[in-house]
C-alpha cells in the first residue's frame, strides 16, 4: 500500500486548492434532530475548505443521545416599563399583577387591562 507523509499529503492538497485545519479547543458538537439531540463530547473537529466551501469532519469517541421533550417552547416576551406602569394604572393593580397579566396577553397592553379588569 502507497503512503505519503502528513506533510506531503498537505502539500499536495494546497495545490489542488483544499485547505485543511484543525479547529482547537472544541468541547462538544450538538446535531439536532426532529426527535432527539446528539452531543459528541471532546470531538476532533478538522475543516477542509474546498471552492469556497467548509466541510467539516468530527471524530469522537463518546456520544449522548438526549431525547426531545414534548414541551411547547416558551417564547420570551419582553415589554417596556412604561407598558407595565400603564397597565398598573389603568387596572388599578400591583407591578407583579401587571407583568403576570402582560405576560399571559404576550406583550398586548390593551388585552392584558381586559385581563385584569375582568376579574374584579
Amino acid at each position: 500500500m502507497f503512503s505519503m507523509n502528513p506533510r506531503e499529503l498537505k502539500r499536495m492538497m494546497k495545490r489542488m486548492g483544499i485547505d485543511v485545519e484543525e479547529m482547537q479547543g472544541v468541547k462538544s458538537v450538538t446535531l439536532t434532530l426532529s426527535d432527539k439531540e446528539v452531543i459528541l463530547k471532546d470531538p476532533q473537529v478538522t475543516v477542509m475548505s474546498v471552492q469556497g466551501k467548509k466541510i467539516y469532519q468530527i471524530i469522537s469517541a463518546s456520544e449522548e443521545v438526549v431525547e426531545a421533550s414534548s414541551e411547547e417552547e416558551v417564547t420570551e416576551v419582553s415589554f417596556s416599563e412604561d407598558d407595565i406602569k400603564f397597565v398598573m394604572s389603568q387596572a388599578g393593580v400591583g407591578r407583579e399583577k401587571a407583568v403576570e397579566a402582560l405576560r399571559k396577553a404576550n406583550g398586548d397592553i390593551a388585552q392584558a387591562i381586559l385581563l385584569l379588569t375582568g376579574e374584579k
